[in-house]
């Protein structure tokens, strides 16, 4: 979580995604790409978009909850998308957790077998490292992942950089994606030249290229969010892929209201605010109103 509020209010709001290595039982290294996504039903657009670009899905369930509404939302649109999941059971070392409990809710509710899950405290580090070894034996390595190919990469979430214009999140599906590529956004046609790149560990890490299979972010000197389209394919100019990647299917938003400065004189503040927020959140839409009166 890198966000302040994130921080103070110990949830998750925006996704973020990390790309880690792993030294498996079977004494190969894997490479993990991970995308964290909100838990709260809030923040289900946030998900929703991830989805796309995963082969998995890790759904954990709080040991003294058990399964919530939210994790209904989450579950179920994982399902839609025949992602693989797999049950993990989180804060084992409350004196309020029930594990057996919480599996018979997960197995009868949402009829996901729970005999394997692993148990664990993210909080004390207490097996975790089955949940890793859980992602080697269950989940299925980027099946259409080829190098060689015509680029196609899938953009699933955007923000704005004050240095580098809008960043993209994608995931390589195709080709390779190299600093200085001309490429084009299939949806508009729009053309750009890719000024730096690289993935996250969660930390910003600059590389030179990315590979078919790899989560990353890419930046290519655009100006404004509104000229990226979550869902939208990135191919290259020069070998452009013939169709474009399935897109990610846009949810209705689900919250409306007015909102207004009670001093009229900041007015211009106020608007200048919300075009802030939006540079780096594409799910909100907004719209003046004027009243006569």
């Amino acid at each position: 979580d890198s966000m302040d509020i994130e921080r103070e209010r110990g949830i998750t709001i925006k996704l973020n995604s990390v790309q880690l290595k792993y030294h498996s039982k079977d004494d190969k290294d894997y490479i993990f790409n991970l995308i964290d996504t909100p838990g709260h039903v809030d923040f289900t657009y946030e998900v929703s978009r991830s989805l796309a670009a995963c082969e998995g899905a890790i759904l954990v369930v709080d040991a003294s909850q058990g399964v919530e509404a939210q994790t209904l939302a989450n579950v179920y649109l994982a399902i839609d998308s025949n992602l693989e999941i797999i049950p993990v059971i989180n804060k084992i070392d409350l004196p309020s957790a029930d594990v057996d409990k919480v599996k018979q809710e997960i197995e009868e509710i949402i009829g996901i077998d729970c005999s394997n899950a692993p148990l664990i405290s993210a909080k004390t580090g207490l097996n975790v490292q089955d949940v890793l070894q859980a992602i080697v034996d269950k989940i299925p390595p980027p099946s259409d992942a080829i190098d060689n190919a015509p680029l196609k990469a899938l953009i699933f979430d955007s923000y704005y950089d004050k240095y580098l214009g809008v960043v993209m999140s994608i995931r390589l599906k195709q080709g390779m994606l190299k600093v200085g590529d001309k490429i084009k956004l299939m949806s508009t046609n729009a053309e750009y030249e890719v000024t730096s790149l690289g993935i996250k560990t969660p930390k910003i890490v600059k590389k030179d290229f990315l590979e078919a299979g790899e989560v990353g972010w890419v930046a290519a000197s655009i100006k404004t969010i509104k000229d990226v389209n979550v869902g939208d394919t990135i191919t290259s100019v020069l070998n452009p892929a013939k169709k474009p990647l399935d897109g990610y299917k846009k949810l209705k938003p689900m919250v409306y209201c007015g909102i207004y400065p009670i001093d009229t004189n900041k007015y211009q503040d106020f608007k200048e605010a919300l075009e802030k927020i939006e540079l780096s959140d594409s799910s909100l839409v907004y719209e003046p109103e004027t009243s006569q009166a």
